[in-house]
């Protein structure tokens, strides 16, 4: 019995933790059938890391059998809709679980046009906000749990450390709107998000460097206009990051209905300079390290 509880351990050395990333949604803001963004990280079979809440993304949750009581964070990328509609119904379906620990959740400064994560929960929850009956979630006195905003200034580089996983974020140029780029890392395995940009800053190729696994939104075809490169990156761009980056795979989400029928010449754009294997996400696909 002693031997095989030291061979178990040696093999959980050795391998590492189980770790799987599931695509909640893949979809944009469009009606078109699929959830929007939204993404979970799974470690030894919990979910233990929730990002983005588009429209639809609460659905996906419950259908992933996730447990609201193993997280460890939230992280919205940004606070358009189709990133951030689902955060209400989230803390409610929270009311009637067993969690009472608090919840970090992590988001962008604010601007003239946007809200920090600190004022949106505040316009959400607070003693005047839409929710207000529901107040309580942002003091330690809550009768589910509190939920503890985290702000990423503009320009700021921050690492946030978890028992199970370390997170970095940057902030990425995503038109007028406030929005993060972040990196996961479990172990020697690393998967990047790159939200929504259009890279303009030229920050992603670093820091997705050698990355397993590189999420990005693919929200645009490579001939389009300039107001939506202002917002998002072209497969050319994607292509260029994921080479000088040197990424192991690239998942393409946030696929929207302009992109649907450009799906092909994406990937002939992107493998024209990318030799890694390039996905399109589904709702609920698992991808396993």
């Amino acid at each position: 019995m002693k031997f095989f509880l030291i061979f178990c351990l040696t093999l959980t050395l050795i391998h590492g933790k189980n770790i799987r990333f599931e695509i909640l949604g893949s979809g944009g803001p469009e009606i078109d059938g699929r959830a929007s963004t939204s993404y979970l990280l799974w470690i030894d079979d919990k979910a233990k890391l929730l990002i983005d809440l588009g429209s639809g993304s609460m659905l996906r949750f419950e259908q992933s059998s996730a447990a609201t009581e193993d997280l460890d964070a939230v992280v919205l990328t940004h606070m358009h809709i189709d990133h951030s509609a689902d955060l209400p119904s989230f803390m409610k379906a929270g009311f009637f679980t067993n969690r009472q620990n608090s919840l970090d959740i992590v988001g962008p400064y604010g601007n003239n046009y946007f809200p920090s994560i600190r004022e949106f929960v505040e316009i959400l929850f607070g003693k005047k906000g839409a929710y207000r009956y529901m107040q309580d979630i942002l003091t330690s006195q809550s009768d589910s749990f509190e939920l503890i905003p985290i702000e990423i200034a503009k320009g700021e580089k921050k690492t946030l450390r978890y028992k199970d996983f370390t997170l970095n974020f940057i902030t990425v140029h995503h038109g007028i709107v406030p929005a993060l780029a972040l990196r996961i890392d479990v172990g020697s395995k690393s998967i990047v998000i790159s939200g929504d940009t259009n890279d303009e800053q030229n920050t992603l190729e670093r820091f997705a460097y050698r990355a397993d696994l590189f999420i990005a939104h693919h929200a645009i075809p490579q001939e389009t206009n300039n107001f939506a490169k202002e917002l998002h990156m072209t497969p050319s761009t994607i292509a260029n990051i994921a080479v000088k980056a040197q990424v192991k795979k690239i998942v393409l989400t946030h696929r929207m209905k302009r992109t649907k029928t450009h799906e092909e010449e994406t990937l002939k754009l992107i493998h024209k300079d990318f030799s890694g294997d390039v996905i399109f996400a589904e709702d609920r696909m698992k991808i396993d390290f």
